[in-house]
């Protein structure tokens, strides 16, 4: 958990950091006044990649919530920042690191957009169930029984039959009856 709550501040950190790592880093080992010069504008495109992932990541709600990353999230962003640090360090090979930075961010990007939508599909089918058992007249189910951090939708065990659903009418209609009277004039 402790390094799951530390790359939770790390990735905001990372945004500028890094960047910065990169400009120094290049000017230190060696690189000409040219390459640096085209690390400082990959270095802001990093920067923006960097900050964008964290504000992805930010938006789910359970890494709200805990304040840590899942332990998919530590793995990806560990390999694409360690590509990252790794480029200042090899001069001859700073062009394919630089590629396979670029490839990395973008697989990173892709797979924070994945997690979102995923937990917010956790969270939409939750709360249709959760609906479903209020309409059923059954009780809410307490979050502090449930052992499981993401529920799963209730399936029917194989012994079961479950009815089919009924949408917006009991299954018994209740019939209200107007009589009219008329006058006999």
């Amino acid at each position: 958990m402790i390094i799951r709550r530390a790359f939770y501040h790390w990735q905001f950190i990372a945004a500028g950091a890094l960047p910065l790592w990169l400009l120094v880093g290049s000017a230190i080992f060696g690189s000409g006044a040219w390459a640096v010069l085209g690390i400082f504008f990959g270095a802001v495109l990093i920067g923006l990649g960097l900050l964008l992932v964290a504000l992805v990541i930010y938006a789910r709600k359970d890494v709200r919530e805990t304040r840590a990353l899942s332990y998919a999230d530590v793995g990806v962003l560990t390999l694409w920042h360690a590509l990252i640090i790794a480029i200042p360090f090899s001069t001859d090979a700073a062009g394919w690191l630089s590629v396979l930075v670029i490839i990395g961010g973008l697989g990173v990007f892709w797979f924070v957009v994945w997690e979102l939508f995923d937990a917010a599909r956790r969270r939409v089918l939750a709360m249709v169930d959760l609906v479903e058992q209020q309409a059923n007249g059954q009780s809410a189910p307490s979050s502090s029984s449930s052992t499981a951090p993401h529920p799963l939708p209730n399936r029917p065990r194989p012994h079961e039959t479950k009815t089919a659903p009924i949408f917006g009418r009991s299954a018994k209609p209740e019939v209200i009856v107007i009589e009219e009277k008329r006058d006999r004039t």
